[in-house]
């Protein structure tokens, strides 16, 4: 009997198959130079059962994407184990291990607890009440999503757009606004875009900042909208797009400024100097700093944010035409700058009406000044230099002393959205359903890197993903989203645009 091939593989050479001879595979050619194919793969649950996972200890996130704290020591494993044994559950102590990330060391992540492994979503509702009642807190989950080794069904889909042959262009796109959220195939639709998938990370609750703001560098139209999480990849849109880690130099009368349409002293996903708790990337946390200088531009589409501090507004020529308390409408042609704690202090002195403050905004990459038309977040890398290279500690999907975090986050299935370049330059921008189980279990970040890099990408990252993966054609929603709700309302998209 042959050995079966691992899940992502197996797609990979499927995918490969219909992109190089996409007539004969039944991919789809929107264009010349614009082919979607779609595979689904490994139908049947196989081995695959409902079980009740017991949760450790953990705080709550508004996040509908946040991982339940789900592992960890061997020491609290076992004495739940006995503990729930003591009250008649069959419960198992489960050893994680860390996948093959770049960064990270090998051997146990954690372990989790399990009691039960049933035919039936109920059943293991029922298990999950007797546990509550009897005091331990569980989550009913299906462990064809646990990783590599669970099996089952597999719908992936890959645009490849080829630049030398496509005469249209690669877009970035929040919509009418930086404030506020837009699904998907809205975007897509009302731009006429041949595809659409969604794009970076980005704020869901007032508390972590303005709803759909890029949580990292984001750039629409050639404007700066966002600035960049310290040492985080994105991807750089223009007339041949590429992929790199960019870096904002943002300056308001030669003072520095910590950050573009945000809240001040609220920086989601942390990875500035000053930041508090880390400077470093942390993904999905929000941190803080007492002494920020945020820029405003026309296109945040919403009062800026009232709160603590002072806000200068500027006109088109950078000249101050008034100081005022935070919170009010940026002017159609210019800016206000917001500042908080010293930042005020310096406002204050410096922003007397008549004074001109120039706005000075630059992106590097790669150390050297770069003006992509369009940019949009995302991480950690999945393959670099043609080889599989998930830095997910460098990235800040690893939270020390929460290894549920990387383990629901990185190590179990999700939907997944990535994109990729590969030796000819042609752009991979790739979904995989997840999240439903018997029909997308979706893929964990090394299963997602490896897809990618067999589909020929040299380099490749994520973006975001989760409930908010989604893949339009013709403005139409292809793909399967996993919220409940249906398609999330997302900050911004990848979009393939025809010529006009």
């Amino acid at each position: 009997m042959k050995p079966k091939l691992p899940a992502a593989l197996f797609l990979s050479a499927v995918l490969t198959a219909a992109l190089s001879t996409p007539a004969a595979a039944g991919a789809l050619e929107l264009a010349p130079g614009v082919t979607v194919a779609t595979t689904v793969t490994g139908e049947g649950t196989g081995h695959n059962t409902w079980t009740v996972t017991t949760q450790v200890p953990g705080g709550s996130s508004p996040d509908p994407d946040a991982p339940p704290a789900a592992l960890g020591t061997r020491e609290h494993a076992e004495a739940l184990v006995t503990a729930l044994r003591g009250k008649g559950f069959a419960a198992r102590a489960e050893q994680v291990d860390w996948p093959a990330f770049a960064d990270t060391p090998r051997g146990a992540l954690g372990w989790r607890v399990r009691v039960g492994s049933f035919t039936d979503r109920a059943q293991a509702a029922a298990t999950a009440s007797a546990l509550s009642a009897n005091g331990f807190t569980g989550s009913v989950e299906w462990t064809g999503q646990d990783g590599p080794a669970a099996g089952g069904p597999q719908r992936v889909r890959v645009a490849v757009v080829d630049p030398k042959r496509f005469t249209g262009r690669v877009a970035a796109s929040h919509g009418e606004s930086v404030a506020g959220r837009r699904t998907t195939s809205a975007l897509a639709a009302a731009a006429g875009a041949l595809v659409g998938t969604n794009g970076g990370f980005f704020v869901i609750d007032p508390r972590d900042g303005i709803p759909g703001e890029p949580a990292g560098a984001g750039v629409y139209q050639g404007v700066l909208q966002s600035e960049a999480t310290t040492g985080r990849p994105a991807l750089l849109l223009g007339e041949r797009p590429s992929i790199g880690v960019p870096r904002t130099a943002i300056t308001v009368g030669g003072h520095p400024v910590n950050g573009v349409n945000r809240k001040p002293g609220v920086i989601r996903n942390c990875g500035e100097p000053g930041d508090v708790p880390t400077d470093r990337p942390l993904h999905d946390t929000t941190c803080t700093h007492p002494d920020e200088l945020v820029l405003f531009t026309p296109q945040l589409g919403a009062p800026t944010p009232a709160g603590d501090g002072v806000e200068a507004v500027l006109d088109a020529h950078d000249v101050v035409t008034a100081v005022r308390p935070t919170g009010g409408d940026v002017p159609a042609a210019g800016h206000t700058v917001q500042g908080i704690g010293a930042a005020a202090a310096w406002l204050t002195a410096h922003a007397r009406p008549g004074t001109r403050l120039r706005v000075d905004t630059r992106i590097f990459a790669d150390g050297r000044p770069v003006h992509p038309a369009g940019v949009v977040n995302g991480g950690p890398w999945l393959v670099r230099d043609g080889r599989v290279s998930v830095n997910a500690a460098a990235d800040g999907i690893v939270h020390p002393g929460d290894p549920s975090f990387v383990y629901g986050w990185g190590v179990k299935r999700n939907p997944r959205t990535m994109v990729g370049l590969d030796r000819r330059g042609r752009l991979l921008i790739v979904t995989a359903d997840g999240r439903q189980p018997g029909y997308a279990e979706g893929l964990s970040l090394v299963e997602g890197a490896e897809l990618l890099k067999r589909l020929g990408a040299v380099e490749a990252i994520n973006l975001d993903g989760g409930g908010s993966t989604a893949m339009a054609i013709g403005g139409k929603l292809v793909s399967s989203p996993s919220d409940a709700t249906g398609e999330r309302p997302v900050g911004d998209a990848v979009l393939v645009l025809p010529r006009r």
